[in-house]
């Protein structure tokens, strides 16, 4: 991810005894000069910093009383989000004699006060909350915090926590760190804050922070440091155990069979990266991604509407939050390649500028990442790209290089083995890969051993279930031939009739010639939904025929052999070749 924007707390990170270190204040101005955002979020009252900083244009933007207060000292500009002192609060605190500071709508007092404030707040029941800053407290509105008012000033200036690296030291710093993409803390301050932190930034008071703010800004890419919270998962690996995966800037390649799950896959790790606000651009070649509308933030664009021009992409990928679908599966093979070199070129121009989107998904990568030129087409530095492709070695080996994670779904094919090996590196044992990969189910995919989460071995999981249900385009599970382990094996009355679906066509075309009594069995077990919903994890048609299956027990089916093809059918056939069936 790009760096853009730097959030620093005041006492204790960058001040001392209230007073700004000269050499912080000129990496600051150095950094802004470089078009760095940088944020001041601070415990203290706008007044304070006045009368310590003077002039705080210094920052772009100042978030005071703990998150309360947001301003934008170029413009003067401020915000209150949240409410001003109850007076009732403060009547009895200066009735029982207690010593307080009151802000616009912080109230501050010594922290060896706490526990009388705490019995004022308790008898008055007042919706506050108390926030210990070193041997200060602070009693502020229910739900302000440094990372409140840090987000409303993102939001304001279109800019995203996922750009951004926040420094602080003490106890109200815990929040504003964990906010953004990268949270350090410093190594003089709480040892509670370090133990939480993404990093510890070593030194002994605030010239190291200068020193830092000045190696970092001269970076286009964030340190790869990894956030303790930001995690994809991945499924549930042989131990069952959550198996989670570093939200960095990695390229991660998801390679497999055709049709064994890695749209699957890719999608999974979209609805996270979604769900965690981060904004990303789907290059859809088939039209797999559509669902993910369904997501907040989320637009698709192309699908039965032309491709969007060029800059309706660059116009939409303004906005920090937002995340786009390109979906070009009407569009001749020819004209997409020409397409998406254009669109790769604008979103490395994009990220450059503004950071966003922070990943690029690329469906079906083989066929626009083959050339010579292909790896130009890609931000090296910024890197970011999930690529998906069931051919790994057509994809240039160039691309492939800079390929940090790789995830297979079943693969069968040993050249592809063999290229995912050259990949990988190391001294790797060909027969071993080969059996691991071509046995797995459809539910399953295989971490290779590059990352640090695989912990040095083909490391084998269950995938984790989706939000949003997988698009299923054209004939793409209508025909495609299970393993016989997985295949659907007929019985009557206990003994094998020699009738085995591994296609869905095939299903279908057993179920039209069944006899009740072959059928009845199966029905009451429910083992055709069983089946759907474990082999082809396509829940809602599972859920479906479920439906028909207890209506048959119930005694209120009338064609329940007819009713279960003809789900079948209206989710995987092609719509003409449907109508052309019952004209």
């Amino acid at each position: 991810m790009k760096f853009c924007v730097l959030a620093v707390d005041y006492d204790g990170t960058i001040a001392k005894d209230g007073v700004l270190d000269p050499d912080v204040r000129s990496a600051i101005t150095e950094a802004r000069g470089r078009g760095i955002v940088c944020v001041l979020v601070t415990g203290r009252m706008l007044s304070d910093l006045h009368s310590l900083m003077g002039d705080l244009r210094l920052f772009d933007c100042v978030v005071a009383e703990n998150g309360a207060i947001v301003t934008f000292p170029a413009t003067g500009n401020s915000a209150e989000l949240g409410q001003a002192p109850p007076m009732a609060l403060l009547r009895e605190l200066s009735r029982r004699g207690i010593a307080f500071t009151r802000g616009q709508c912080v109230v501050e007092a010594d922290a060896g006060q706490g526990c009388p404030i705490l019995s004022v707040v308790r008898e008055l029941e007042l919706p506050l909350t108390l926030l210990f800053n070193r041997g200060r407290l602070m009693v502020l509105p229910q739900a302000i915090s440094k990372a409140t008012g840090l987000r409303y000033a993102m939001r304001t200036m279109r800019l995203s926590e996922h750009n951004a690296i926040a420094i602080g030291d003490a106890e109200n710093d815990h929040q504003l760190l964990k906010t953004c993409e990268i949270g350090l803390a410093v190594e003089w301050g709480s040892p509670a804050l370090k133990a939480v932190a993404d990093g510890v930034l070593p030194g002994q008071g605030p010239p190291a922070v200068a020193s830092y703010i000045r190696r970092v800004s001269q970076q286009p890419r964030m340190s790869p440091q990894q956030s303790r919270h930001r995690q994809f998962l991945l499924g549930m690996d042989g131990k069952a155990r959550p198996l989670t995966l570093a939200i960095r800037g990695r390229n991660i390649l998801i390679t497999g069979d055709s049709h064994t799950g890695k749209s699957w896959v890719a999608g999974l790790l979209c609805e996270q990266l979604i769900l965690h606000h981060y904004s990303i651009c789907v290059i859809d070649a088939e039209g797999d991604y559509a669902n993910l509308e369904a997501l907040p933030g989320v637009i698709v664009l192309g699908g039965d509407d032309p491709a969007p021009p060029i800059r309706e992409i660059a116009h939409t990928l303004r906005y920090a939050d937002v995340s786009v679908v390109l979906n070009l599966s009407k569009m001749r093979l020819k004209d997409k390649r020409d397409y998406v070199r254009s669109v790769l070129s604008l979103l490395m121009n994009i990220r450059r500028a503004t950071g966003i989107p922070h990943r690029i998904v690329i469906d079906e990568a083989h066929y626009f990442l083959h050339d010579a030129d292909s790896a130009a087409l890609l931000d090296s530095e910024l890197a970011g790209y999930i690529l998906v492709t069931y051919q790994a070695s057509s994809v240039h080996p160039a691309v492939l290089a800079a390929t940090e994670g790789i995830i297979v779904t079943r693969e069968s094919n040993p050249r592809e083995v063999r290229a995912l090996r050259s990949i990988q590196g190391g001294d790797t044992d060909q027969a071993e890969w080969e059996s691991v990969l071509r046995n797995l189910s459809m539910d399953e995919a295989v971490l290779l051993p590059s990352l640090e989460e695989a912990r040095g071995a083909l490391c084998k999981f269950r995938v984790a279930p989706r939000l949003t249900q997988h698009v299923r385009h054209r004939n793409k599970y209508l025909d495609t031939p299970l393993l016989d382990a997985h295949a659907f094996v007929f019985v009557r009355d206990g003994a094998l009739t020699g009738q085995r679906a591994r296609t869905m066509r095939d299903f279908i075309a057993i179920l039209a010639s069944a006899s009740r009594d072959l059928l009845d069995g199966h029905l009451r077990r429910n083992d055709f939904s069983r089946w759907i919903a474990d082999v082809f994890r396509d829940n809602p048609l599972a859920d479906r025929i479920r439906e028909i299956e207890n209506r048959y027990v119930a005694g209120s089916a009338v064609d329940t052999k007819g009713e279960i093809i003809q789900a079948v059918e209206e989710r995987y056939k092609p719509r003409d070749e449907v109508l052309a069936a019952n004209p």
